[in-house]
């Protein structure tokens, strides 16, 4: 027996989460000194949050740090059963470190159970949507190990790409690798994003317009995506719905996925992208982070 664990940077709805017996570890966020976590998304009032980031509010986040996952996992261990933890990118963040620390110590006190720790070098649903994959194959019978050996392969083949309104929160979060690439953004200079092949952040195009923006990340999942018929895709978006399901129209026009799920950023990846930000998360061929 074995859970599946993550974190809120996975995105996933919090209703998914409960019905499929995943254990969320959240994250912490400030509003202008504030001290919040967001574990209910059904809960969440994203238009307000993106509203009081557009107004100027003091959004930040901090590192958890390993006691919070101790606290979590250490109960799962004393009741006979082993881990999967599936964790945002330790390209953006520390929070990966702290859990492989936390992991760790947990090991050496517990050496007859199995932790196992997958770094999704992804975000938001590039995390989440392997999260899902993981509960599938577990449905499925699949063992501990064979999960954790698909994840790491299908960790490169996960691409996440979006666009953003404004980069200054990248910018503020220093989460933004290459960011000499961006030029006259004043200009309507739209920048197209992804995860790199070590999770990190990166420009890699450059669109005027929004209209612009949203056809090239469909032209981007027509070339690169594998099997459509047979995934579940995700879109994000930062109090931008109208956008997203424009996006799932350009989706559903070529190559048609089996089931699109789309939510709004959770506030702690969010407050780092910035509100009007829309992404794109799909299984493609090898090489889509390299695009």
């Amino acid at each position: 027996m074995f859970q599946i664990m993550t974190d809120t940077s996975a995105n996933l709805p919090s209703e998914l989460t409960r019905k499929k017996g995943i254990t969320v570890i959240p994250f912490p966020y400030f509003v202008n000194g504030a001290r919040h976590t967001c574990l209910d998304t059904e809960g969440f009032d994203s238009e307000t949050f993106y509203g009081a980031m557009r107004e100027g509010a003091e959004v930040s986040t901090s590192q958890i740090n390993p006691q919070n996952y101790i606290d979590v996992m250490r109960p799962v261990l004393e009741q006979g059963e082993d881990i999967l933890f599936v964790g945002m990118s330790s390209g953006i963040s520390g929070a990966y470190y702290s859990a492989e620390l936390a992991a760790a110590e947990l090991q050496a006190d517990f050496t007859d159970r199995k932790i196992r720790l997958v770094d999704t070098i992804g975000a938001s649903l590039g995390e989440g949507l392997l999260v899902l994959r993981a509960e599938a194959e577990k449905v499925l019978g699949r063992s501990l190990d064979d999960i954790y050996e698909k994840l790491l392969d299908l960790r490169h083949r996960m691409c996440n790409i979006f666009t953003v309104d404004d980069l200054k929160y990248l910018r503020k979060g220093g989460r933004l690798s290459n960011l000499s690439f961006i030029v006259g953004t004043i200009l309507q200079i739209k920048p197209l994003l992804k995860g790199d092949e070590s999770g990190k952040i990166v420009a890699f195009a450059k669109l005027r317009g929004r209209k612009k923006a949203l056809e090239e990340l469909a032209k981007r999942y027509d070339e690169y995506v594998v099997n459509p018929e047979e995934q579940m895709i995700g879109i994000a978006h930062a109090d931008c719905p109208e956008d997203a399901d424009r996006l799932a129209e350009l989706l559903r026009r070529n190559h048609p996925p089996r089931e699109i799920l789309t939510v709004g950023y959770e506030p702690v990846t969010g407050s780092h992208v910035g509100p009007g930000t829309l992404a794109l998360f799909f299984l493609a061929r090898e090489g889509c982070r390299g695009m």
